[in-house]
């Protein structure tokens, strides 16, 4: 180690030379977690900007859940519906069947 003769001199160099080292490293220590606190502080942020997202984004999917539901239900109405109208059809045309051969009968009747 080389010592100056100015450092020879003053007998508090050394220990100014400490002080100084020591506010240096303390100076580097704070930069250094000044970067991690504010990377921190952006994942922070991004971490709030996923979850609201998510949260906006699970209201919509139960949102068009809702939607489906309903419409699925209006579908089976209207399925239903045209089940019950093509029910009425073929009653209808039994009955008509049954009234012609019933129409027929008598008239067989008649002519006999």
């Amino acid at each position: 180690m080389a010592l100056s003769v100015a450092t020879l001199a003053e007998p508090w160099a050394g220990e100014r030379v400490k002080v100084d080292a020591v506010k240096s490293a303390a100076r580097v220590a704070d930069l250094l977690v000044a970067t991690v606190d504010g990377g921190v502080q952006e994942l922070y942020i991004n971490e709030r900007r996923i979850e609201f997202e998510a949260r906006a984004l699970l209201a919509t999917i139960a949102r068009f859940k809702k939607q489906t539901d309903q419409w699925l239900a209006a579908t089976n109405a209207i399925n239903s519906v045209l089940k019950e109208i093509g029910d009425f059809e073929n009653w209808m045309k039994i009955m008509d069947f049954d009234c012609k051969s019933i129409n027929a009968a008598i008239r067989n009747i008649h002519q006999s």
